[in-house]
């Protein structure tokens, strides 16, 4: 099967073009994973950027790659007209058996559903639900995309949902859903060490600083613990977001965390050190108010780390049937601070392992299966 894989390469989000390898979310880098290790299965990575960039022929044995230069007019100002017809035109001479756009956040569902080609999406993030958060106003960024997504979401011949709460806001959209999770990058599936409760407990947060994730109210609930006197640290991985106002709020409460010693900001991680990060830490917090998915919690179970999360989108799958994983509703910073002082004054101990669930469910062989079989029944019909 010959299939024609359209996502962003996140050289085109930073605005790095020199960077010397494609880049791509880690949830499409995990399902490739899998793709490329099964037989009579070809893939044609398609990606549209405004400058060129490196090029490889392949970036593994049966997985192509294709860097599409579109000028600026050619995007969101225009619907991605000019992506669309970029992609038409590399499609003709790929004649792929199907299309599968990745996400909904750019161009990649627009260019599929306008293809010519049998073809599904993924949604990786729910524009609507996103833009109704922010509140987006007209001619906004996320008011577009949000339109632009039900556009995309009526058109194609089916969308893979990542989870219960994204198939729930899809499926009035579209004419066929299907349920299926994220993959995990194989290197989450590496042998896991055994843990060492010796030292201060370490909390890890992952994500970009933005209101959703709640690093803010994250960062005065660890404040409240150390005034308890209990020993912890907060670890906060990911971008800091500074341009915007709520990273500037962030920046200002994390420096007196940081003097006070219960909390410090790690910065972005390679996939290796995010790995290592999350095998010296006691547990992940994770508590959103918003998640269609919640990868890093799946990252961080296959990991066994205890879990402390929001009862919220994707995160309520993955912590089904997984012993010591507590949810609260997103709101509930009494609860989940409460639950968290008796974790710490129990001594952190390490939660039942969780890695076999989550090789179960999200190992990218796994995942890459069920693509197959769901690429097959749209070809049928």
């Amino acid at each position: 099967m010959r299939i024609a894989f359209l996502t962003t390469d996140n050289r085109e989000g930073l605005r790095d073009y020199a960077r010397p390898d494609p880049t791509m979310g880690h949830a499409p880098e995990a399902l490739l994973q899998g793709l490329a290790a099964l037989p009579d299965v070809e893939v044609h990575l398609v990606a549209c950027l405004k400058q060129p960039v490196n090029a490889p022929e392949k970036i593994a044995p049966t997985i192509f790659y294709h860097s599409l230069i579109v000028p600026k007019i050619g995007w969101m100002r225009t619907g991605y007209q000019g992506c669309i017809r970029a992609v038409r035109k590399i499609l003709k001479e790929i004649q792929p058996d199907i299309v599968h756009g990745q996400g909904t956040e750019r161009d990649c569902a627009l260019s599929a559903v306008f293809s010519g080609f049998p073809n599904v999406l993924t949604i990786h993030g729910n524009m609507r639900a996103i833009a109704k958060i922010y509140r987006a106003p007209i001619g906004s960024f996320h008011w577009l995309a949000a339109r632009l997504e039900t556009v995309a979401l009526k058109k194609t011949g089916g969308v893979f949902c990542n989870s219960a709460y994204t198939e729930e806001l899809v499926a009035p959209r579209t004419q066929k859903t299907w349920r299926v999770p994220n993959a995990l990058r194989l290197d989450f599936f590496s042998p896991v060490p055994k843990k060492n409760p010796a030292g201060v407990p370490i909390l890890l947060n992952v994500g970009v600083n933005e209101p959703r994730k709640q690093q803010l109210e994250l960062l005065e609930l660890a404040r409240r613990l150390h005034q308890r006197g209990l020993k912890l640290e907060l670890h906060i991985a990911g971008d800091r977001a500074r341009h915007t106002d709520y990273g500037e709020k962030f920046s200002r409460a994390l420096a007196a965390a940081e003097r006070a010693g219960y909390a410090r900001h790690l910065g972005q991680l390679s996939t290796s050190q995010l790995v290592s990060t999350m095998d010296t830490a006691g547990a992940l917090i994770h508590f959103p108010t918003e998640e269609a998915f919640g990868l890093v919690v799946a990252e961080a179970l296959a990991r066994n780390l205890k879990f402390f999360g929001a009862a919220t989108g994707g995160v309520v799958d993955i912590a089904a049937g997984v012993a010591g994983a507590e949810l609260f509703p997103p709101e509930d910073f009494t609860a989940l601070e409460n639950t968290i002082a008796r974790w710490l004054e129990a001594g952190g101990p390490p939660p039942p392992e969780s890695a076999a669930i989550m090789r179960e469910r999200y190992h990218p062989l796994v995942i890459a299966r069920r693509h197959l079989e769901i690429y097959h029944e749209i070809l049928r019909r």
